[in-house]
């Protein structure tokens, strides 16, 4: 488990956290990219949006192996919010849009992806 503030500089300590986890849990290399991205936009997700960049609030990653499979918890001290008022950043009005692609890469990339707690955890599952 990894517990950091919600500063976005912080963010580079992710990616040392998923490479002892590739280096621990034998991962494919074919699939640490996909891992990387998705971590990385959920924790930027949860920093931005959910704790509001609030350095008081924390994001808490936890990863599980089992077998052959990874998942991957980001949990921030946010208020959740509604999957379904997320604009799709693939149709035509939202094609130039900055921002706002972060859950449509992270549902691309992992084999899975959940939210529980009013959108507040998300949960990526890998095949490893």
């Amino acid at each position: 488990m990894l517990t950091i503030p919600s500063i976005a500089g912080r963010i580079s300590e992710v990616e040392n956290f998923l490479q002892n986890a590739v280096s621990n849990c034998n991962i494919s290399p074919d699939r640490y990219p996909d891992m990387l991205i998705s971590l990385t936009e959920a924790v930027n997700n949860a920093i931005i949006h959910g704790n509001k960049e609030d350095e008081k609030k924390l994001v808490i990653i936890q990863m599980i192996q089992k077998n052959k499979h990874l998942k991957i918890t980001v949990t921030d001290e946010g208020g959740g919010f509604n999957l379904e008022e997320v604009p799709d950043p693939t149709a035509p009005e939202n094609i130039e849009c900055c921002g706002g692609r972060g859950v449509y890469i992270m549902s691309r990339l992992a084999d899975r992806i959940t939210f529980q707690n009013n959108g507040s955890t998300v949960e990526m599952h890998f095949q490893i």
